[in-house]
């Protein structure tokens, strides 16, 4: 089977050092600010060093398997980089969308430990993590998964309140030992964990949540968030029929069952302009011809926010920018392709009379 680019490249960097640099650039890049984590992160995303494991067991079978099923089948999970380990596991497609065989032909997956990894393990802590994988099987594909993963790093920066991804190269082996594809992922970080971090829990509600529950600061800087990633895709305010608060959100609060305050902590950013995968169409709802526009979908009763939220993006944007070289594996063109985007959005809230004008005028009453 012929390797992608960036394939190639994680193979040639084997080499510990360049790892051990490369997680030192990354780590600096995208300190939190803005606000204060309580808690230090899981192993697994404590450090930014791209991993390297093999999937292997029912691929095919599992690859296959219908939508809306989440079936899981036993598999394990063999790290080999930064250490070696072995882990039982099952494993089960994820999504909808990604699964109609017409838009992508490998589907996001759950990985489930079958046992509690022991304290030495990278992957301590861990009982169910999201694994976001590639679409189709082409170098092109690659380049859509970073531009994700960066989307992640982006918001770190922007708030710690978020989830966190580690990066990896996964080939994907059927049972007998043959590999049938080899490609870039990388884990997202449980909601439970990134809450613990900050010092609040996640609120499991399926109820709808009023405006005047959320936490308006953040609830604002969330909105931002999506409106400069050009992502349409969610709602903070309630999830899918017959599942748990919220579309592509999660919240968190001071306590479980907390009302008010609530933290809105966005996810999958796939559907997003910055990303711009192949399958992604915006909501014929909106009224849009392309995911690459932007529309504000937060609430006008958080504008006051909205621009004090702005004011801290300006703060940041060559972080937020620079992030994108620091990506490994992200080719030039989508680099540049992706912060031309970004600019774009730095120059609609380049002052808050132009954030009203461009910005604010589509807000949610």
């Amino acid at each position: 089977m012929r390797k992608s680019g960036p394939l190639r490249q994680f193979q040639r960097e084997r080499h510990m050092g360049a790892w051990l640099a490369l997680a030192m650039v990354l780590a600096a890049s995208t300190q939190p600010a803005g606000g204060t984590e309580t808690k230090r992160p899981t192993r697994l995303f404590s450090e930014d060093q791209p991993i390297r494991a093999t999937i292997r067991g029912p691929i095919s079978a599992v690859v296959s398997t219908p939508a809306p099923s989440r079936a899981a089948r036993p598999a394990t999970l063999e790290l080999t980089l930064p250490a070696v380990e072995k882990h039982a596991i099952q494993l089960s497609p994820r999504g909808l969308t990604r699964r109609q065989r017409d838009r992508c032909t490998f589907p996001p997956l759950r990985v489930e430990f079958t046992a509690a990894p022991d304290k030495a393990s990278l992957f301590e802590r861990q009982k169910r993590l999201k694994l976001t994988t590639h679409c189709r099987n082409s170098a092109g594909h690659q380049q859509h998964v970073l531009l994700e993963y960066a989307a992640y790093r982006m918001l770190n920066i922007v708030s710690p309140a978020s989830l966190r991804a580690r990066l990896g190269s996964f080939d994907y082996a059927d049972a007998g030992g043959r590999v049938i594809e080899s490609r870039i992922g990388f884990f997202v970080e449980d909601p439970d964990d990134a809450a613990s971090r900050n010092g609040l829990k996640e609120i499991r509600t399926n109820a709808r949540v009023a405006v005047a529950q959320l936490d308006p600061a953040a609830a604002a800087r969330a909105a931002l968030f999506e409106y400069m990633i050009g992502n349409t895709d969610w709602s903070m305010r309630a999830g899918p029929q017959g599942e748990i608060c919220c579309h592509n959100f999660r919240l968190f609060g001071a306590a479980a069952n907390s009302q008010f305050a609530l933290v809105p902590v966005p996810y999958d950013f796939d559907a997003s302009g910055l990303v711009d995968a192949p399958y992604a169409v915006p909501s014929e709802s909106l009224g849009m011809s392309s995911v690459r526009e932007r529309r504000y979908r937060g609430y006008c009763a958080h504008n006051s926010h909205a621009l004090a939220a702005a004011a801290e993006f300006r703060a940041k944007q060559s972080q937020i920018v620079g992030l994108l070289s620091t990506i490994p594996g992200l080719n030039e063109r989508p680099r540049a392709g992706a912060a031309a985007y970004l600019g774009n959005f730095f120059r609609d809230i380049s002052t808050d009379e132009m954030l009203n004008k461009r910005v604010l005028k589509t807000c949610i009453n």
